[in-house]
């Protein structure tokens, strides 16, 4: 173990021209050779078609779905709407995932939205991505399912009708993120089996609310679902529905996670496009066949004011056995928070490599061949934004970054044919689908805002713009702190990792 930490030392980023591998520029093909220098240490390829539909899955079905109904209903104003806009949700999200699937196939590479929009824009794009989802997009995803994993937790650990304390909430969200950073940060192969487990069990826990919503479809139970009066009081304002939507979006979000693993999957121009093609439509059911279970028992007030709607389900169609939903809520965002840690420090992973982060956050550890630094970055962030945050906050906060994200990657679709004709495609969506998925892009982001400004919306901004200042600082500016290269050798040593390679 000394022997090999001690070649990798050898090997680690320097200033100058020395750091090679951190200084890319793609010719006419966008995997041209980066990386020059001989490292020592690299990702293993572990995950399989099997792996990969649980990671999807799992990061899609996570506290969205027990949350979501709320803010969607609320936007929407009438059961039917509320419905229909679970289904454009579904349809939209698997747009965005098929074009992630040429994306993913032209540019098989660890760091998915960040690679596709620094391949396309350049640097700066480039950067402005890795901030975005270093310092705001995945740090506020981990922190919105461990809120909802602490709050169930709290209800069974503390007793008594009221609701549990707010430090209670955190406690318990603060150590569910510590225990998924440590299982990420010692194996892919623990991590990913743990997902396809949870998975397994999430999937059964809303079968069961289902399986209750059949049942009281076939007594009648449907005057909240009938077409006649579910459209009624529906918010005839387009702009008006862009908020739901964003809950919506939210509850479909992670079926971007395994372009973030490209580099980990032993096939990737296999297993990405039939992951996709197998998970989203699955979920996208799963949805709308738990909505109309839940409007079988509770009408649009009952839900909207019911803290856990799960729960208030339950409690009401399962009799003494209701206690197994919030057990399955629990299951189900332990799940989504794994592969949050699975697959969302990957993007810091490869800006790092790209010079585009901190050196440090590029490496792997030496004994574990996973990104440690990088997993232990987003876990830090997370924790700070549950000291400091609201689930409603850090929903809106985070959606309108995802969003012009997603708008400049689904357009890089036609950016990258063009720059690199030649690069073979195992997968080439019909251009309609990216033009759809741009459109509703460009929806998500101008129709809250001139909708429902709020403060979250410029807070986002404030941050972009100092990653804008980040780079012209330090990135191109090529300034750099005088005690980081110490740093990053105390870093090193202290986590026993080394610099990685494609």
């Amino acid at each position: 173990m000394a022997e090999d930490f001690a070649n990798v030392q050898g090997r680690r980023h320097t200033k100058g021209k020395d750091a090679a591998p951190l200084e890319r520029r793609p010719s006419s093909d966008p995997m041209s050779k980066d990386e020059e220098v001989a490292d020592t240490v690299q990702l293993k390829r572990e995950m399989g078609l099997i792996r990969a539909v649980a990671i999807i899955v799992s990061a899609m079905i996570g506290s969205g779905i027990f949350i979501s109904p709320q803010g969607i209903l609320r936007g929407a104003n009438s059961v039917g709407m509320s419905l229909i806009i679970w289904i454009v949700c579904g349809g939209v999200s698997f747009l965005g995932a098929l074009c992630y699937v040429e994306l993913g196939t032209v540019l098989p590479r660890a760091g998915g939205t960040y690679q596709y929009i620094l391949h396309a824009y350049g640097d700066l794009a480039g950067f402005v991505v890795s901030w975005a989802y270093v310092v705001i997009l995945k740090p506020a995803s981990a922190a919105l399912v461990s809120i909802t994993l602490g709050t169930y937790i709290s209800d069974y650990v503390i007793p008594g009708d009221c609701a549990p304390p707010n430090e209670a909430i955190q406690l318990f969200a603060i150590l569910s993120v510590t225990v998924m950073m440590f299982v990420n940060c010692v194996s892919v192969r623990y991590s990913s089996g743990g997902v396809v487990i949870l998975t397994i069990s999430k999937v059964v826990a809303l079968l069961i609310i289902i399986a209750a919503g059949i049942v009281q479809l076939f007594k009648g139970r449907t005057q909240y679902l009938n077409p006649e009066v579910s459209f009624q009081g529906s918010t005839t304002q387009i702009l008006g529905y862009g908020t739901a939507l964003y809950y919506g979006f939210w509850a479909y979000s992670g079926w971007d996670y395994v372009n973030n693993l490209m580099e980990e999957l032993k096939n990737p121009a296999r297993d990405l496009p039939l992951s996709i093609a197998i998970a989203v439509p699955i979920v996208t059911a799963i949805y709308l066949l738990t909505n109309i279970a839940y409007f079988t028992v509770l009408s649009p007030n009952e839900l909207l004011a019911s803290s856990a709607v799960a729960v208030t389900f339950a409690e009401r169609t399962l009799g003494i056995m209701a206690w197994l939903v919030p057990l399955g809520v629990c299951i189900s965002t332990a799940g989504t928070l794994l592969g949050s840690f699975l697959s969302g420090p990957r993007t810091a992973f490869a800006a790092g490599r790209e010079g585009h982060m901190l050196s440090i956050l590029s490496m792997v550890s030496v004994k574990y061949h996973t990104p440690l630094p990088a997993i232990l970055l987003q876990g830090l962030v997370a924790i700070v934004l549950i000291l400091m945050g609201d689930f409603n906050s850090i929903i809106v906060y985070g959606s309108i970054v995802q969003w012009i994200l997603f708008l400049a990657a689904f357009a890089a679709v036609f950016v990258l044919r063009r720059k690199y004709p030649d690069t073979p495609r195992p997968f080439k969506v019909n251009s309609l689908v990216p033009i759809l998925a741009i459109i509703a892009s460009i929806f998500m982001v101008l129709a809250p805002i001139i909708s429902d400004p709020k403060l979250e919306y410029l807070y986002a901004f404030v941050l972009l713009a100092l990653g804008l200042l980040v780079y012209i600082v330090f990135v191109r500016g090529k300034r750099q702190l005088p005690f980081m290269d110490q740093m990053t050798v105390f870093c090193q040593k202290l986590f026993l990792v080394g610099p990685s390679r494609a």
